[in-house]
């Protein structure tokens, strides 16, 4: 009687013990997991905190150029997120310069200083002032140029050579012109224009269209803008003073298409990190009614070319994305005799490539390429995007 009591309470001493052993394992095992869900969830969020955002140019892109000088490689680009692997040159779709403009990147228009929008471009192409008057004895419409102002730079040395055509629409085929003023983008021209042997009905029949150009003696004219006044709207009778603002030529003579570029100033290594962005409606330059663009920038020195880069063919497109960045050495010594040449060009197999349009980025280009310029140099090592209007 007395060893069964005994066996039964070793017994009783082995279950609890086995109990308190099961109890102690469970809370262990609770507590282990609850650790690694906190530690997960906090590795969550400093992922989401610390996940990396457009690259600035001590940590450039990619610089695929080829051409007269190697291209500078820079850091790999950040990992790719799920489902979205890298393409075959390493590029990322994080770090998509056309998707992405936050973080460090400042999008800015010709016209406004914070404009992170990508409505149409509203350039300004300056004014022109004339006169128009008709004399009933004589039949005779008097057209007088006056003046322009503030019309827009084409030319590379930050000026434009212009003068203006004087039309009769609908007729098209008997234009008179002014002469050239070279270098002034104020010209006055002070030129009087006579329309012999108009009756005032005809003449009430007509617009007037002035077009005004950019000279060039080795190519196609620039055309600059327009001003167009039907006739029937202007009480003739008297000598009418006008001032209006020029308008894109509605040929389509003067569209080419905008691109969007970002440019990024590094004093501390004396770079300039062009990013050529993506474009919008280019011009078609193949029969097909489309193009096969492509751009090359050119880092100028005292109009001498010093470096030579260009991104992929994009095939049978008019609003491509190149997402290219290029780095350039420019010592801050020599930033005010610097201009970043940028070309789109189409790209023909079987004859020579043909040119879309170009900007020129300076302190001395237009004024819209000015404000860039000089936005770069205020916010130093942050990708300042602006939107241009491609020129012949």
């Amino acid at each position: 009687m007395y060893l069964n009591r005994e066996e039964d309470n070793s017994k009783g001493s082995v279950s609890l013990s086995v109990f308190l052993v099961s109890l102690a394992v469970t809370v262990c095992a609770v507590w282990l997991v609850a650790l690694c869900g906190v530690c997960g969830w906090c590795q969550r969020k400093l992922g989401k905190r610390n996940k990396p955002g457009v690259e600035t140019a001590d940590t450039p892109d990619s610089a695929r150029g080829r051409g007269e000088k190697k291209a500078i490689k820079g850091n790999k680009p950040a990992n790719s997120p799920k489902g979205q692997p890298p393409d075959a040159d390493g590029h990322s779709s994080v770090t998509d310069l056309a998707n992405s403009l936050t973080g460090d990147m400042v999008m800015l228009s010709p016209g406004s200083e914070d404009d992170d929008g990508e409505g149409p471009i509203s350039e300004k192409l300056g004014r022109i002032q004339f006169s128009i008057g008709y004399s009933f004895q004589n039949t005779t419409l008097t057209v007088k140029v006056l003046r322009g102002q503030e019309l827009p730079a084409k030319d590379f040395s930050g000026t434009s050579d212009p003068f203006v055509k004087i039309y009769l629409l609908p007729d098209k085929k008997h234009k008179l012109e002014t002469k050239v003023k070279r270098k002034n983008l104020n010209p006055h021209w002070n030129e009087t224009f006579l329309f012999e042997g108009f009756p005032y009905e005809k003449v009430r029949e007509r617009t007037l269209y002035l077009q005004v150009l950019d000279y060039d003696r080795f190519s196609r004219n620039d055309p600059i803008g327009e001003v167009s006044i039907p006739l029937n709207k202007v009480e003739l009778g008297q000598i009418k003073t006008f001032w209006k603002e020029l308008k894109p030529c509605s040929d389509g003579s003067g569209r080419r298409g905008d691109l969007l570029v970002s440019l990024c100033y590094n004093p501390t290594a004396n770079t300039i990190t062009v990013n050529i962005i993506k474009a919008r409606n280019l011009k078609a330059m193949d029969i097909g009614g489309t193009s096969d663009p492509y751009v090359k920038v050119w880092l100028m020195h005292k109009d001498k070319r010093v470096e030579k880069k260009k991104t992929v063919t994009m095939k049978r497109c008019l609003n491509p994305v190149f997402n290219e960045s290029f780095p350039f050495d420019v010592p801050a010594h020599v930033l005010r005799e610097t201009t970043i040449i940028i070309t789109v060009m189409d790209k023909d197999r079987l004859s020579r490539n043909d040119v879309i349009g170009k900007i020129y980025l300076s302190w001395k280009s237009g004024p819209a390429e000015v404000k860039h310029w000089k936005d770069m140099l205020a916010r130093p090592r942050t990708n300042v995007a602006q939107w241009h209007a491609l020129k012949a």
